[in-house]
């Protein structure tokens, strides 16, 4: 980096901000880590993120006196920035326009928030409601009715997302084409959540390889080993 302040990231742990640790290692770029820890009984972000960002989310970064938020704003930000160092199998992370691998990247980057994210949260929030604090009668009644929107609703949806997931993969070995680009670094949490909370990893053999093949990058290894583990064991 030249002149200005350090790069900041204000990570969440086990958040989405995970992903840009790790595109900030692959990239070489320096940066200065401020973790903050989730509220251990809502396991909600701490107010102090507000003062970072009036939204109180993670991931944030600021750079050059801007404070920019939104995964996949950050990481088009850090590829546009900073990609033009990126050497070997990294020399694609943003795709030619005009290429097919230019419209694949861009659709699994709005993908990843657009679509799957979203029932990857209600999963979670739908299967936390059940042992919430609430009257002993309710109880029932919202186990019922948590089981039902995950059965009817839920569940479809997720299958149908891995099973196109697996698929793409079947034809690529990374999500926009043979080389991998910043669509993967976008996709890394939610296919981290799939295998733990949706998907059968027995049925999506190609998913978990995916998976593997992104963990077992060393600069995922040391993103980790710096902001902790993407999703929690619990």
């Amino acid at each position: 980096m030249t002149g200005g302040a350090m790069l900041v990231v204000h990570h969440l742990e086990t958040s989405r901000s995970q992903r840009i640790l790790w595109l900030l290692e692959e990239l070489g770029v320096p940066y200065e880590l401020k973790i903050y820890k989730r509220n251990p009984a809502t396991r909600l972000a701490p107010p102090e993120l507000k003062q970072v960002h009036p939204l109180g989310k993670s991931p944030v970064i600021t750079d050059d006196g801007e404070t920019i938020a939104e995964s996949g704003a950050i990481i088009e930000y850090l590829v546009d920035k900073y990609g033009a160092r990126a050497t070997g199998d990294l020399a694609h992370l943003q795709p030619p326009p005009g290429t097919p691998e230019f419209r694949q990247c861009r659709f699994w980057m709005h993908y990843a928030e657009g679509s799957l994210m979203n029932w990857l949260v209600m999963k979670l929030v739908f299967s936390v409601i059940p042992n919430r604090p609430m009257p002993f009668f309710a109880k029932p009644i919202a186990r019922g009715l948590s089981a039902k929107v995950q059965q009817q609703l839920i569940d479809p949806n997720l299958k149908n997302s891995c099973d196109f997931i697996e698929d793409q993969l079947g034809r690529h070995r990374w999500l926009a084409g043979p080389d991998i680009t910043m669509a993967d670094f976008q996709m890394s949490y939610p296919v981290e959540a799939l295998l733990a909370r949706a998907a059968d990893a027995k049925s999506y053999p190609r998913i978990v390889e995916y998976r593997d093949r992104i963990r077992a990058r060393p600069a995922y290894q040391r993103a980790e080993a710096k902001g902790g583990p993407a999703i929690p064991s619990f």
